[in-house]
């Protein structure tokens, strides 16, 4: 699972999330540091107003929440979400001698790049990141 530290790096960089059921998030709150929370239909929804997304505790009776906003979450894509964020850039995802993960993409006008981390959501993350630098120069 992806890091809190790189999806927060990912969201500062402006990366948009359209909240769909099967994704995970965090809840920017002292109480909540350490928990993951998964939308689902049945517990957690995504509802759409014109002043914002809200997502909707529905029948949860283990938390005090009924809804926060989107703003006050912070997504943490899967692998496959990361890995469709880089397109045809990516190139693979391998294990290294060491055990950790690589990600090799091919950025626009540079040489292939690997990014190496202990998980593989992370690896993938780094390389979004690189291909969001990129992508601003």
């Amino acid at each position: 699972m992806l890091s809190l530290d790189r999806a927060e790096l990912l969201q500062a960089t402006g990366l948009r999330w359209a909240p769909t059921s099967g994704d995970r998030f965090a809840i920017r709150q002292p109480a909540l540091a350490g928990e993951v929370f998964t939308i689902s239909e049945m517990t957690i929804e995504a509802h759409d107003y014109p002043t914002g997304t809200v997502l909707g505790f529905n029948g949860t009776t283990e938390w005090a929440l009924d809804s926060v906003t989107q703003d006050d979450a912070v997504w943490l894509p899967r692998e496959d979400q990361l890995r469709e964020l880089l397109g045809g850039t990516f190139r693979s995802l391998a294990r290294s001698l060491d055990g950790r993960y690589l990600v090799v993409v091919e950025l626009p006008g540079q040489p292939e790049r690997a990014f190496a981390a202990d998980q593989a959501a992370d690896a993938y993350a780094d390389a979004v990141l690189a291909l969001v630098s990129a992508a601003r120069v």
